[in-house]
């Protein structure tokens, strides 16, 4: 009998997998002051033992301000890496590959957890015990009204995320994680730079294709540059805005051969997320519905 290919090996660059199934980072908004709880352990080392190829930590802030909600998981410090540490190397002991999504939440910071509105800060959630902090986007522009205006990214800002994404890989690595994904998608800052409905700027970092992929591009070299030559990178990305105006699947193919030249691996391909949630889209669902979207980056980007 032929083992279908899902239970089959996977290598890519210097790591193996022992089967194809990956868990998604999936938020909990659990972590306390950005920190795993045993409760992180508990919820990831479930899949591990259950036999995933890889299990991936949800998107991981690598600054404070990077958050969506109180309750993210960060990396910005070594004292957030150590919990992360414990729990990859339980992965690595049931023969998963431990990996984590970098994030920075943009204009999609300092919001409500899901259970409590997923919408901008109240009253009532400060009175829990939330707090507010500055937040930051390609432009001075509040995702919807009602919600916090950004803080327009200076250019020496722009230069200092990428560092901060470099070094939060680092911490990665030394944390024991063997796979890192960099978080593109769902109208987060990285899509807010790339969407030209998010992206008004008139600088090098805004306008035409070019300067709108800048800062993404800047940071997915950094993030290589700070890893082993031998680990993979992937990168997610919403294939389409689904709003009209917005990035497209002609956008998507050209950014991924962008991001193949600079030592990306593979292209995780979700969409939409841009305005409210982090899945709001103005596309057709049903079973299946994003793997065309993978399809079209493999045969035209060749990755």
């Amino acid at each position: 009998m032929t083992t279908p290919r899902l239970f089959t090996p996977l290598a890519i660059r210097d790591v193996t997998f022992k089967n194809r199934i990956v868990i998604a980072p999936m938020a909990t908004y659990s972590a306390v002051d950005g920190i795993a709880q045993d409760w992180h352990l508990a919820h990831l080392g479930r899949f591990a033992l259950g036999g995933a190829g890889c299990v991936m930590v949800e998107a991981t802030a690598v600054t404070d301000q990077g958050r969506i909600t109180n309750g993210d998981l960060g990396i910005w410090s070594a004292e957030h890496a150590k919990p992360l540490k414990r729990i990859a190397a339980f992965m690595k002991q049931q023969g998963t590959i431990p990996a984590i999504q970098l994030a920075h939440a943009g204009r999609k910071g300092s919001m409500q957890r899901p259970w409590h509105g997923n919408g901008a800060l109240t009253a009532e959630d400060l009175a829990r015990g939330d707090k507010t902090w500055p937040i930051v986007s390609a432009v001075a522009e509040p995702m919807a009204p009602g919600y916090i205006v950004p803080q327009a990214l200076s250019v020496a800002d722009i230069g200092q995320l990428v560092q901060d994404w470099a070094a939060a890989a680092g911490r990665a690595v030394d944390a024991g994680f063997e796979m890192i994904e960099i978080h593109n998608a769902h109208g987060y800052l990285a899509h807010q730079f790339l969407s030209p409905l998010s992206n008004k700027r008139n600088d090098a970092y805004g306008g035409d294709f070019a300067g709108r992929t800048r800062f993404p591009l800047e940071i997915a070299e950094a993030v290589r540059k700070a890893i082993p030559k031998g680990m993979p990178l992937f990168l997610r990305v919403s294939a389409v805005d689904g709003i009209d105006g917005g990035w497209t699947m002609d956008d998507t193919v050209a950014y991924a051969k962008a991001l193949k030249a600079r030592g990306v691996d593979v292209i995780d391909c979700s969409s939409g997320g841009l305005v409210g949630s982090a899945t709001a889209a103005r596309v057709k669902r049903s079973w299946g519905f994003q793997v065309p979207y993978a399809e079209r980056v493999r045969r035209e980007a060749g990755i």
